[in-house]
């Protein structure tokens, strides 16, 4: 192997590899993942050896809302470089809040897993030119049957990308702007100029109509925006280079500043998901069908890209080509919370948990995500009263805890949390009634499931 050391992304502390991977079928670290059973399914791919086809082996599952007839687009959840993050990509289209933008819309959850060994050449996938825009389209095909939705061959793409993802999802805004409602861009971009810092990795050319795109470029301040000369201050650098191409072009381009947060993805997802839901909402054709509807101009808000106030745009005093491009009013309040402190408002509280069942003294039932807010657990009422919280902690090392906990790609952990509860202190003599409350992340409390009751 040839060792290159590259600017991958912005991030010059990634060292990659050349050369095809001996990589042997679904081996540790990627041999454990969810089973794939409807409304999940799942191809795999093994790695090619001819050129210009992708050298990994790589898993796609994505997730059917249940109940939908035709389906009016899929979401890609893309994670992003090196081993552990290829690895995290196996649970995302399992992830509730996802599920609840993509069910809103009609539309599929997809979440790719590359087998990329450890310290390998990222950009072999991370380049969608390499042989994953390919594998992409042809997975598409393949679920499409699969599932019994042939139209996912055609439907459009909403992308959100992590670091290399994020390289891939605008790569992808580059070869394909008519099938992408919008695309979130965290912590990686494309290069559209050729750039001597960023050896080894080959410019995109922007064409016409990815101007009509909605991007959102979203990293962490601690990513060369405030902390200079670390591990991540590269990553700043190359999405203002971006940012400046497609924007002074007249590109429908935001950017968003994460100002807790280095690499990671933090509490984005708050911001990320209402965002998508905004372009989806007006880009989706509401007949089914794959011709994207324009975003609309008069709604349009604009914000220094280092900024906190937005306005509209109409009243925008300074030059709107430098100026971060938000969809809307909402989005752009949204917006003025997260650069300040992530904390984005919320007064909407999550659905009831249902199909709340007994069986001995195991307790499960079924829950949806807030679609703002997400989960971070449930309540317990025993009898009337409060018995505990499952889980009685939520974790998050990077953010708001969470029911399903997070990666750093921002997906589930491992193994997915279930939604189970063993009430161990249950008198066997005696019938108990029970109820399940959904909590989201800002605390906001969901109306009490139906009662399900035990049989002494």
């Amino acid at each position: 192997m040839i060792r290159i050391a590259a600017k991958c992304l912005g991030l010059s502390w990634l060292v990659l590899f050349a050369g095809v991977a001996q990589v042997h079928a679904q081996k540790p670290p990627y041999d454990v993942f969810p089973p794939a059973d409807p409304p999940n399914y799942r191809v795999r791919y093994e790695a090619s050896n001819k050129p210009g086809e992708l050298i990994y082996p790589v898993n796609y599952t994505i997730w059917i809302p249940p109940g939908v007839k035709t389906l009016r687009g899929v979401i890609v959840h893309q994670h992003g470089c090196g081993e552990g993050s290829c690895r995290s990509g196996l649970t995302g289209a399992y992830d509730l809040h996802w599920q609840a933008l993509a069910k809103t819309h009609g539309c599929a959850l997809l979440s790719p897993a590359y087998e990329q060994p450890n310290k390998a050449d990222c950009q072999m996938w991370c380049d969608p030119r390499n042989g994953s825009d390919a594998a992409f389209r042809r997975c598409l095909v393949d679920l499409g049957a699969k599932s019994g939705h042939a139209e996912l061959a055609n439907v459009p793409w909403a992308l959100w990308g992590h670091s290399g993802g994020g390289h891939w999802a605008g790569g992808m805004v580059m070869l394909h702007p008519q099938r992408i409602a919008a695309a979130w861009l965290r912590s990686g971009v494309p290069l559209l100029k050729d750039d001597p810092n960023r050896k080894g990795i080959k410019a995109h050319t922007l064409p016409d109509f990815a101007r009509k795109v909605p991007i959102m470029c979203n990293l962490g301040t601690k990513e060369g925006v405030t902390e200079k000369g670390k591990q991540f201050a590269g990553v700043w650098p190359a999405n203002e280079t971006f940012f400046n191409e497609v924007r002074g072009k007249g590109g429908l381009v935001g950017v968003a500043i994460d100002p807790l947060s280095s690499h990671d993805c933090g509490n984005q997802r708050y911001l990320a998901i209402p965002w998508l839901d905004a372009c989806l909402s007006a880009r989706l054709p509401r007949d089914g069908g794959d011709r994207l509807n324009a975003m609309p101009a008069e709604e349009a808000w604009l914000a220094p890209i280092l900024g906190g106030e937005a306005q509209p745009a109409a009243k925008y005093k300074g030059n709107a080509r430098e100026a971060a491009w938000l969809p809307n009013k909402a989005i752009a309040r949204a917006w003025m919370e997260y650069v300040k402190d992530t904390k984005v408002t919320d007064t909407t509280p999550p659905p009831a948990p249902t199909n709340v069942r007994r069986q001995g003294n195991k307790l499960s039932w079924e829950a949806e995500a807030d679609l703002e807010s997400g989960l971070a657990y449930f309540v317990i009422e025993r009898d009337g009263k409060v018995l505990t919280n499952v889980p009685d902690k939520s974790k998050n090392p990077f953010g708001r805890p969470l029911f399903q906990g997070l990666q750093y790609s921002d997906t589930p952990t491992q193994p997915l949390v279930p939604m189970v509860f063993i009430d161990k202190s249950a008198d066997p003599g005696r019938m108990h009634a029970y109820r399940v409350i959904a909590v989201n992340t800002v605390g906001l409390k969901s109306k009490a499931s139906a009662e399900a009751t035990s049989v002494p």
